[in-house]
């Protein structure tokens, strides 16, 4: 019965860990069954386009083409599983053919999928790219055909000579499936007509008839060096497609022709043969088949060789090296979504969600590969797909982001409300949560700029001692976003409301650039672009324009309306240098002035000269200038040519750049970033040099580059850390390789393996290559990453790396110390881990002294491994009160030492040993070590013993079936009731006469006892304490005593023993009561008739945990039937036992059952004969 109801148990606790499980594991919002795939097609007929997806229903499908929504008509629909039917596939041009590219959408409540791409192509043939030439060779030399044809499906190319078609391949004709015709050694037979004829599934083309005409060979042939007719191209080969290498060349004699490699790898035998006489083809490309291959044509015989080589490209499809992963995310984390994809050419990676293209702004963000989103708020709750695509087709995976609402959490802050302070400055204000306010540790301001894409979302962590905060680093007349988000332990909150608010405007930060030309010798015409919205900081209401003649200190001003970007001075002098600059004004006042920009007007000549050109500047980078320009085209007749000058503000104009008349324009390049330069263009003619064009230009900061796409600084590499202590750990990394001549500083990223909470990510600031990152919390994982600044730009972050810090060093002692004698002059010491959490121990200390040592100083030292909570002291002497104290220590340092223990050893008596205990330990009795030791004195004390015990079994026996039958009905049913309540083997009468239960158990040595293996020690010990061997003390006999000396026994000299094993053995384990006053029926004695015999076996050797290795039997105790038990184990089974406690004797001895001899035999069978008194 009780194996049924165990095996129910198991099933029952299996099907209820399995349900959830299996719901977890069988649990798929939404996935494609089958997706549609390319497909080439001829036109008027139909296609299926598969598309199935799996999900919780209702699941939604549509279909796109080109991007675009596909409307369903008689001719294009939805099939019932999703699939599109086309019923007549259209070729016509615009918008109507069915060509593009197909893929479906999949709905459902969780999102929405994107399907991969598949290209829907009609099946066509162009005309010929290239057709075959009629050429004239000599007999015996070597003729070339070739023709070139776009067609999808690609083309099957034949040969036909003469109308008739010719073989792929003889001895001397070679058709290579490129579309050339090879003939080796010409004959007179081969003069003839030749074309290809290509051939698919939509059309067949014939090309143009070329003409072979076959020359008499000369008189004698003059030896030739290899040259060659055909020698290879570079290609790019699909995956899993055939290259073909075409060779061949001519010379007399006839070269031989080999191939190899350029980087000396082996050619792939198995992929690769030679086609005709030279011609290479690999056939299922792979990217290892990529690289250059020389052909040789080497005259036999001699060295004299040619190489021509090409260069093969394997093109594979994208594939990913790592796919995003479903991430489960609360309110206001941050989520990180990693899509690694490898293909020739590189993919380009594009994230989606719920099947829309996502763009960045302030809390999404796309770096590289990796996709985050900060901030994540419940409608970022959605399927991410991530696609990689190349030319050679896309594939696409799918992760979803679950954000968890708790409702423990604060509501959103209230009442947000934003106030301008300056031209850079605004104040923000709200009010605290409604819900969970007083649970709010900190707040986190958030502020973008509201105009524009892509915009950098900037973040500021106040405490929660203030509901107000000053912005101050805001960009004068911009109007900005801002949000508050409250924290607590458990998370953070909602999003607060938005609020919109502008700053003032303040002075411009410098003045335009301005350009300057001369009409004729008395005006200048000035010119400029208005400010960028950066620059003006706020709509330019005026300007002002300056100038003055470079010999005169007098200032002329003019001042402009704002939207000016042109002024002509006029009535100036001729031939005079003039001085100009330009300066803007806001509402707020005026900006910087300009500096001085030169201008020299013409000369008053009757000569006739080109006027000034029109003039166009252009910053490209940091480092360069693209000049542009143009004359009008009465004054380009007699141009001759350009004179550029440029040089950099405050420095002294350099030599002139000569251009031809036919330039128009010019890359200045090597500038410095951020300087201004001064640019001069005249044309000249043969009258003189003409009216010249001076421009003002500043180069932009490199920073610009990230506005163009340029990638940015690699990260820093081989990042490596090592923990330093239990609350620091030392970061160091290497610069990447590139020059530059700014200060590089670095960020460094440090949080616990598994944080979600983006708040809480310290970051770090140097400008080493190295950190020491402290107040880390001990025994705790991290990761790290690092990114470098160059310039106002960022790198993307380095690969993460792992360090868990060290152990704090132990600041407790050993718990639950237990001093125990378990011998004459040997005690055991026990002890539990420190009560602190986390603790790391390596190994415990263990100082013991007598007292009288401890009075001079001298303790005695024991080391244990960290894994061990005992150690045994030896060799004390008897008489002596010994202290005892533990440390526990790891690699960080020691801890403290438990308060001393004291343990009484006692000497020895007359009557046996008396052993002195600590308080709290306990007495228990079993064998020593799990098995036997017999010596001589412990078979005669067998002997005797199993001959008194069956003297008083058989006593017993005769006294007991005297009994009268009462008697005998009681004990019966009073052993059957406690059969029912407690399935106990063994019976006992109470001080008050009640028949009691009592456990006979087999149970495999559980952790809570211990067995000392050290060697030459007789010790177990289990959960109460240290057992004492029984074989090595002094045995008293216990015989039939009279009731009145039963009334002498105490009840603290009843006795419980346990009998335990190893870990993993089956043992026998008893405890026995013994009472006054009892006896035992004959049918007690002889047991129940379902009784079955005990069996035993033994096997098996262990090696203990300590020092010494030992074998051991290993008892089983079977019992069957229904009122099965085992036989109790009492004092007359091995006398009197006596284990060092004080001497007590039993009133009576317990009369022993067949069974339960039986059971004797079966033990004694595999440990022999074993006497035990007391």
């Amino acid at each position: 019965m009780a194996p049924l109801k165990r095996k129910l148990f198991q099933r029952l606790l299996l099907f209820a860990i399995f349900l959830p499980i299996s719901g977890v594991l069988s649990f798929s919002e939404l996935f494609f069954v089958k997706e549609p795939h390319d497909v080439t097609i001829m036109r008027k007929e139909a296609v299926i386009l598969d598309c199935q997806a799996r999900g919780e229903a209702p699941i939604d499908v549509r279909w796109l083409r080109n991007g675009a929504r596909i409307v369903e008509n008689e001719r294009v629909y939805l099939l019932s599983n999703g699939s599109l039917f086309i019923s007549e596939v259209e070729s016509r041009r615009g918008d109507k053919s069915d060509e593009g590219c197909y893929q479906c959408l999949a709905q459902n409540k969780y999102g929405t999928i994107l399907s991969q791409k598949a290209h829907l192509t009609i099946a066509s043939m162009s005309s010929f790219a290239l057709q075959p030439m009629s050429v004239v060779v000599s007999e015996g030399s070597v003729a070339r055909f070739s023709c070139k044809i776009t067609a999808h499906p690609p083309p099957i190319i034949t040969w036909e000579f003469n109308r008739v078609t010719l073989p792929l391949s003889t001895d001397r004709i070679t058709v290579l499936p490129s579309g050339v015709l090879q003939i080796q050694g010409v004959q007179r037979a081969d003069a003839g007509h030749y074309r290809c004829i290509a051939t698919n599934i939509a059309s067949r083309r014939r090309s143009i008839e070329a003409t072979l005409t076959v020359t008499p060979a000369p008189g004698p042939i003059l030896p030739q060096r290899p040259r060659f007719i055909a020698g290879p191209q570079n290609i790019s080969v699909s995956l899993h497609q055939s290259a073909i290498l075409e060779c061949l060349a001519t010379g007399n004699p006839q070269p031989l022709i080999s191939w190899s490699r350029a980087d000396s790898k082996s050619i792939d035998v198995y992929n690769t043969k030679v086609l005709g006489n030279g011609n290479l083809i690999i056939t299922d490309i792979k990217p290892r088949h990529g690289g250059v291959y020389m052909c040789r044509a080497t005259t036999p015989g001699t060295r004299n060789y040619t190489v021509a080589s090409a260069n093969v490209t394997v093109l594979a499809p994208p594939s990913f090296v790592e796919w995003p992963e479903s991430l489960t995310r609360p309110r206001a984390g941050t989520a990180r979504f990693v899509c690694q994809a490898e293909g020739v050419p590189a993919p380009r990676i594009t994230w989606f969600k719920n099947g829309n293209k996502v763009h960045s702004n302030g809390r999404i963000k796309m770096y590289h590969s990796k996709l985050v989103i900060n901030q994540i708020i419940l409608e970022d709750d959605a399927i991410y797909q991530c696609q990689a695509e190349n030319e050679l087709g896309s594939v696409l995976s799918t992760a979803r982001l679950i954000v968890v609402m708790s409702e423990d959490r604060p509501s959103a802050p209230r009442n947000i409300r934003a106030d301008t302070v300056s031209s850079s400055a605004i104040l923000l204000a709200w009010e605290r949560p409604q819900y969970n306010s007083d649970k709010v540790i900190a707040y986190s301001v958030h502020y973008m700029k509201a105009e524009g894409l892509n915009n950098e979302e900037y973040q500021v962590v106040i405490g929660n001692d203030t509901t107000r905060y000053i912005i101050d680093d805001l960009e004068p007349a911009r109007n900005y976003t801002f949000y508050v988000v409250a924290y607590m332990p458990m998370g953070a909150s909602r999003m607060s409301d938005h609020v919109f608010q502008h700053t003032l405007e303040d002075v411009p930060l410098r003045a335009p650039e301005i350009s300057l030309t001369s009409r004729s010798p008395t005006d200048i015409h000035v010119s400029w672009q208005p400010l960028p919205m950066k620059l003006s900081r706020g709509r330019v209401s005026s300007y002002r324009l300056s100038y003055r003649t470079s010999s005169e200190s007098t200032v002329s001003q003019v001042d402009l309306p704002g939207e000016k970007t042109q002024h002509l001075l006029e009535n100036l002098q001729a031939d005079t240098i003039y001085l100009l600059r330009l300066v803007a004004a806001t509402s707020v006042g005026w900006g910087e002035q300009s500096s001085w920009t030169s201008h020299r007007t013409p000369k008053a000549s009757g000569a006739k000269v080109p006027l000034a050109p029109e003039l166009y500047l252009e910053p490209l980078n940091c480092t360069t200038i693209s000049a542009r320009w143009h004359l009008m085209p009465k004054n380009s007749a007699s141009v001759r040519g350009y004179k550029l000058f440029y040089h950099e503000e405050s420095q002294p104009e350099s030599s002139p750049l000569q251009l031809q008349a036919s330039a128009y324009k010019h890359t200045i390049g090597g500038l410095d970033p951020r300087k201004k330069y001064h640019v001069k263009l005249l044309a000249y003619s043969a009258v003189g040099d003409g009216y010249q064009a001076d421009q003002t230009i500043s180069t932009p900061g490199c920073v610009s580059v990230r506005d163009r796409l340029v990638p940015p600084p690699p990260p820093p590499n081989n990042v490596q850390a090592r923990s330093n202590s239990s609350s620091a750990v030392l970061l160091y990394w290497g610069r990447p390789a590139f020059t530059s001549t700014h200060a590089v500083n670095y960020t460094v990223r440090c949080n616990p393996v598994g944080l979600q909470n983006a708040s809480l990510v310290l970051y770090l600031q140097t400008g080493e290559q190295r950190l020491l990152v402290r107040d880390l919390e001990p025994n705790t994982k991290y990761e790290f990453a690092v990114r470098l600044h160059i310039d106002q730009l960022s790198s993307p972050w380095s690969p993460v790396v792992y360090q868990s810090t060290f152990p704090e060093a132990p600041t407790l002692p050993p718990s639950n110390i237990k001093v125990t004698l378990i011998d004459e002059d040997t005690a055991l010491v026990s002890w539990k881990l420190p009560d602190e959490p986390n603790v790391a121990v390596s190994h415990y200390t263990i100082l013991y002294a007598s007292r009288n040592a401890w009075i001079a100083g001298k303790w005695q030292v024991l080391q244990r491994e960290g894994s061990i909570t005992m150690a045994l002291l030896e060799n004390l002497s008897p008489g002596q009160v010994y202290l005892v104290k533990v440390s526990a220590s790891n690699d960080m340092g020691d801890g403290p030492f438990s308060n001393v223990v004291e343990l009484t050893v006692k000497a020895d008596t007359s009557n046996g040993h008396h052993v002195g205990l600590s308080s709290g330990s306990t007495h228990s009795t079993g064998f020593s070590d799990g098995f036997y030791h017999l010596d001589q004195r412990s078979m005669t004390g067998i002997s005797v013993g199993v001959c008194i015990a069956l003297t008083c079994i058989i006593i017993c026996a005769f006294i007991i079936v005297c009994r009268g039958k009462n008697r005998k009905l009681s004990a019966v049913k009073s052993y059957r009731e406690g059969l029912r309540t407690s399935g106990a083997a063994a019976i006992h009468v109470g001080a008050e006469g009640e028949v009691q239960n009592d456990e006979v158990s087999i149970p495999m040595m559980s952790q809570g006892h211990f067995i000392d293996a050290k060697g030459g020690t007789n010790l177990i010990i289990n959960s109460n304490g240290p057992v004492q061997s029984c074989n090595d003390k002094k045995k008293k006999w216990s015989f039939f005593r009279g009731e009145g000396k039963q009334d002498s026994i105490n009840l603290q000299n009843k006795r419980n023993g346990t009998l335990s094993y190893l870990p993993g053995a089956t043992v026998l384990t008893y405890k026995e009561e013994l009472s006054s006053n009892h006896s035992t029926t004959m049918q007690e004695l002889l047991g129940h008739p379902g009784d079955a015999e005990g069996s035993s076996n033994s096997e098996g050797s262990h090696e203990t945990g300590d020092s010494g290795r030992f074998s051991h039997d290993e008892t089983e105790l079977t019992n069957s039937g229904p009122n099965s038990r085992p036989p109790s184990l009492t004092e007359e089974d091995g006398g009197d036992l006596d284990c060092g406690c004080p001497s007590t004797e039993p009133s009576e001895s317990l009369p022993r059952s067949p069974a339960e001899l039986k059971l004797k035999g079966s033990v004694d069978g595999v440990y022999g004969p074993e006497i035990f008194s007391e």
